[in-house]
């Protein structure tokens, strides 16, 4: 249980910067988005980085963005948000940046030889 003036889980999601949300809460156009925000949430309930050490990712990634002449409209929010966690899960030794290169390129190549309609399945390394 919550210390009462701690916020709540939904209430530190809920307090992000620019994140896509309905009435009902965060939405996401693409699975991957949903898998990267629980993602997120799931790491953080588990003590390996604050909600905010995360927030403060999030804000620079953003911030990194906009500097560059790519402010957020909305329609890349998910990807700064990989990137803001990626950075975060390297930082905190929990992956490298190499192994993280690696894995996007067997998923994407998964992705180029998976028909069309089947599920994407990466080979066991």
């Amino acid at each position: 249980m919550s210390e009462p003036d701690e916020p709540t889980e939904l209430e530190r999601v809920s307090s992000l910067p620019s994140l896509p949300r309905d009435k009902d809460g965060p939405v996401f156009a693409e699975p991957w988005q949903a898998q990267a925000f629980a993602l997120a949430v799931r790491l953080s309930t588990q003590g390996y980085f604050t909600w905010k050490e995360w927030a403060a990712a999030l804000a620079e990634e953003l911030q990194s963005a906009s500097d560059r002449g790519n402010p957020d409209d909305g329609s890349r929010y998910y990807e700064h948000w990989l990137s803001a966690l990626e950075r975060l899960v390297a930082a905190k030794g929990l992956a490298d940046f190499p192994a993280l290169q690696a894995r996007k390129e067997e998923w994407a190549d998964a992705y180029r030889h998976t028909p069309h309609g089947k599920p994407v399945v990466l080979r066991q390394t």
